[in-house]
């Protein structure tokens, strides 16, 4: 049972505490009336009892009246340049469609939520200026339009240009959403696949506090600004991080949740009241929760309620309701709202059905607004921010043409007559003959009293947003006789090593360069140990806002876990989402705080692009730059984990990603050229792409890197065993890559002992890398029939060499099968197609038909096929190696 439902049994006992309360608050303050009720709660639970508790407060704003921050602004000059954003946000996407029905756009979101953004950019959102370092803001994908428009009214945008929204195939036009890649100047952020700016957003603040700590970057005051909405909230990435933001005390992060009751098919909580879910969920989460729901006209009848009659009535009424409120007028909100009590039917009596429909709502009021960021910016509490305002879909798309209409979402154009509407509510000088003829722009004279107010605002600001800095001090990279690199070209010797504690070693190299290594960031979703990276905790630290507070049981090893303030390696814990959004960041500070950033996101490769694929998709969207690094890579490799471990699929996966490198090395040797050559192009060269590379836990042993490979090492290929040159016996060209590469190595062995046929074989490091280069290669001989005809790097290869091509990874068939059209013979695939196993290493490769002996058979079959041996040799070759035509096929099995 609720408390208010609890019956009085002694009102006036009840009075005198009340009346005790709020001397404390009067005399004392907030802050002395909540220690005392603190100390009340601790007194209830020292017996046991547990004290009433909610995370709810009442559907109210959370800042009082008299406790609100004055907008120290021209309120005037502000509507008026917020309405002719409005205006021309509307008539960019009406121009837009008229010329092609199919462009699309939004235009209620940005009508919905104009007061929130427009408050920030007239006193809040600081540039990038000499004085200081600019705030980061996560705009809104659907708001786009009305970003535009206000660039427009600043100068930095066009007519033209507006008029070429959503036009960018063939003209240099406005991206549909905040694109960095389409627009490197200009966009900060990608937001608009929903949930991923409020996870990118809480760990872009993390890595500024972790930059900060370590001296990397002075981050001052500097703010994290995340807008998103009521119904993107249902996305786990928008709330999946919520504790982290209140655990690192990211004060500097504020989300703004536009809460305008829809979604794109209907009420967000239609029988209940999504602002009170997200209250619960922030305030339980830690965070400092700002309500701004009723705007300053409803200010008079709280200060009648004072039996707290309207209050009760707006805690009753749910968001469905809500939305008849504003959708159905001010008669029906007389009469289904004030109407149900009395009390609240008197309130209104000498209103006006329209002075009921402007009943305003918090996110539509600039003066509440500002009052909340002015307390979110200025939160002493160490804890974020999120302020929660109550706006209106469409908001004044009148003329039945969106205003809290259920297909909000989906309008993209307006009758004549609701523009006309719409001109007269925001006072917008257009004749209706202009309407008629077409929906013009509108924009002030430059020397106009509101023009001189906007630049004069931003002036005080630092500048102009939203605006990205793309340039950065290129960074000189060692070269590859380096001791951090030679040490893996000179191969293991006699001892056995994986590919991964290969990388390890560089990694651990690239730490102690004395130029560059306070720049490397080692990120790990709690799998250190697995990669053999338990070494880097005590020699560099675990990132820790507060430090280290106990110590750890492992004190007396070597290696013992090791946090700090100081801590180079960011431990987000077994979370891929968050670790990849602090990858992002980090991938991205070169743009973001003129500060690049080496980041090394190490992680169980078949936990990466399937599981946080939307964010890597995003990153290529962003230009970031780093590794990511997929541990114990491959369906057989990582043998006792079965199902839900073995990778046969991230090369596939990362191949979609345009400018994303992936390289499958087997060798030392192999990985540190590929390391070297992508930390060159990244930061002395500045080119714009990431890695993706796999690595292993298979211990072998290492060859020292053979001469003049480093081309073909980087272009994706190259001849690592020549065989013999006797021309009497058939040949094969054996290509493999990762680990099976030494299946393949073996196959060859098998091949000239057991069957007399000599076999080439080739290191693929990345048959993705072969792809697109011989993809460019086809495009220029289309566009180009009388150049002269280059050839791609996998065709020069194996053009002039003898006999069929076998190749075989450790991924599905379609990996290696993705060059088949440039390979200059025969072409025939192994791959690992299907669901993974437990078993062993040898088992699994058995089972998947990517071992020596598969390889060795297939070649021998590939022979048969072009007539140069018999197919009995291929029937007797499985009969020696037990290779039964009944076994189960490893891809339906």
């Amino acid at each position: 049972m609720s408390l208010e439902a609890r019956e009085d049994h002694d009102p006036i006992e009840t009075r005198e505490w009340l009346e005790a309360l709020t001397s404390v608050v009067d005399r004392e303050g907030e802050e002395r009336a909540q220690y005392i009720l603190s100390r009340l709660a601790d007194r209830l639970r020292r017996d046991g009892k547990l004290p009433p508790f909610s995370v709810n407060t009442p559907h109210r704003n959370t800042i009082p009246v008299h406790r609100e921050a004055k907008l120290p602004g021209d309120m005037f000059m502000e509507r008026k340049i917020r309405s002719a954003i409005r205006w021309n946000s509307v008539a960019q996407v009406i121009r837009a469609n008229k010329k092609n029905k199919g462009v699309g756009g939004h235009l209620a979101s940005y009508m919905s939520c104009s007061v929130l953004y427009e408050v920030g950019f007239n006193h809040f959102f600081r540039a990038d200026s000499d004085e200081q370092k600019g705030d980061l803001v996560y705009i809104q994908g659907h708001v786009t339009p009305g970003i535009y428009a206000r660039s427009f009214l600043e100068g930095r945008l066009t007519e033209e240009q507006l008029d070429t929204f959503r036009q960018e195939a063939l003209t240099e036009g406005l991206s549909s959403y905040p694109h960095p890649y389409l627009m490197p100047d200009y966009w900060q952020f990608p937001t608009v696949s929903m949930g991923l700016g409020p996870i990118q957003a809480i760990y872009q603040a993390h890595v500024m506090k972790y930059m900060n700590a370590r001296g990397l970057a002075d981050m001052g005051d500097r703010k994290v600004w995340a807008f998103l909405g009521d119904g993107e909230c249902d996305e786990p990435e928008s709330l999946g991080a919520l504790n982290l933001a209140s655990r690192e005390k990211l004060d500097n992060l504020i989300f703004v949740i536009n809460c305008n009751l829809q979604r794109l098919d209907g009420p967000v909580r239609g029988n209940g009241r999504i602002m009170d879910e997200l209250e619960g969920m922030f305030r339980g989460a830690g965070w400092n929760v700002i309500k701004v729901v009723w705007g300053g006209l409803w200010d008079p009848l709280f200060e009648q309620d004072s039996k707290g009659i309207m209050q009760k009535r707006m805690d009753e009424a749910v968001d469905g309701e809500y939305q008849n409120f504003k959708a159905r007028g001010g008669a029906y909100t007389r009469e289904n709202f004030f109407g149900k009590y009395p009390e609240t039917t008197e309130m209104v009596k000498d209103y006006s059905d329209e002075d009921i429909y402007r009943l305003n709502r918090g996110g539509h009021d600039p003066q509440k607004m500002y009052a909340a960021y002015h307390e979110a910016v200025n939160n002493a509490g160490g804890r974020p921010t999120v302020v929660l305002a109550h706006t209106v879909k469409g908001y004044g798309m009148g003329g039945g043409s969106g205003e809290a209409d259920m297909e909000a979402h989906q309008i993209k154009s307006m009758e004549t007559d609701a523009l006309k509407v719409m001109r007269d509510r925001f006072g917008i000088p257009v004749s209706d003959k202009q309407l008629e003829e077409g929906i013009p722009y509108y924009k002030p004279d430059d020397d106009s009293p509101e023009m001189r107010y906007l630049h004069q605002r931003r002036k005080q600001l630092g500048g102009y947003l939203p605006a990205r800095k793309n340039d950065f001090d290129p960074i000189e990279i060692p070269g590859l006789d380096d001791k951090m690199f030679a040490s893996q070209t000179k191969g293991s010797g006699d001892r056995e090593v994986s590919t991964t504690m290969s990388f390890v070693r560089v990694l651990n190299g690239l730490v102690k360069n004395k130029q560059f290594g306070q720049q490397v960031v080692p990120i790990i979703p709690d799998e250190a140990r697995t990669f053999g990276m338990e070494g880097m905790f005590r020699q560099i630290g675990i990132y820790a806002a507060e430090g280290q507070k106990y110590e750890p049981m492992d004190t007396g090893q070597i290696m013992y876990y090791r946090e700090d303030q100081k801590g180079q390696i960011l431990e987000e814990g077994i979370n891929e989402a968050g670790s990849m959004a602090a990858w992002i960041a980090a991938a991205t500070s070169y743009a973001n705080h003129h500060v690049p950033l080496l980041p090394f996101y190490i992680y169980y490769s078949m936990f990466g692009y399937q599981r946080v694929g939307d964010l890597v998709w995003a990153a290529g969207d962003l230009q970031a730059r780093g590794f990511m690094v997929g541990g114990t890579a491959g369906r057989t490799t990582i043998n006792g984990e079965g199902l839900q471990h073995q990778d046969g699929h991230s090369h596939i996966l990362m191949s979609t990603v345009p400018n994303c490198r992936a390289y499958d090395p087997c060798y030392g040797h192999e990985l540190a050229v590929i390391m070297q050559d992508g930390l060159k192009r990244m930061y002395q060269d500045r080119e714009s792409c990431f890695y993706y590379l796999t690595v292993m836990n298979e211990n072998y042993v290492h060859p020292e890197m053979p001469a003049g490979s480093e081309e073909g090492i980087i272009r994706g290929m190259y001849l690592l065993q020549e065989g013999e040159s006797d021309k009497k016996q058939p040949r094969v060209q054996l290509l493999g890559s990762g680990t099976i590469l030494r299946e393949v190595e073996a196959a060859a062995e098998l091949l000239r002992d057991d069957f007399n046929v000599t076999a080439d074989v080739w290191s693929v490091t990345s048959f993705n890398e072969l792809r697109r280069e011989a993809l460019e290669y086809d495009r220029q001989q289309f566009l180009n029939p009388e150049g002269e005809q280059q050839k791609p790097w996998v065709t020069s290869c194996l053009e002039g060499r003898d006999g069929p091509v076998i190749a075989s990874t450790d991924y599905m068939k379609l990996y290696a099968d993705q060059v088949r059209a440039w390979v200059p013979s025969d072409f025939h695939v192994l791959g690992t197609d299907g669901f993974g196993r437990s078993d062993t290493r040898e088992h699994l490769r058995r089972f998947f038909e990517v071992d020596r002996y598969f390889v060795t058979v297939l070649a021998l079959r590939a022979l048969a096929n072009r007539g140069e041996i018999d197919a009995k040799v291929v029937s007797d070759a499985m009969k020696k190696y037990d290779i039964a035509p009944s076994k189960p096929n490893p891809l339906v099995s």
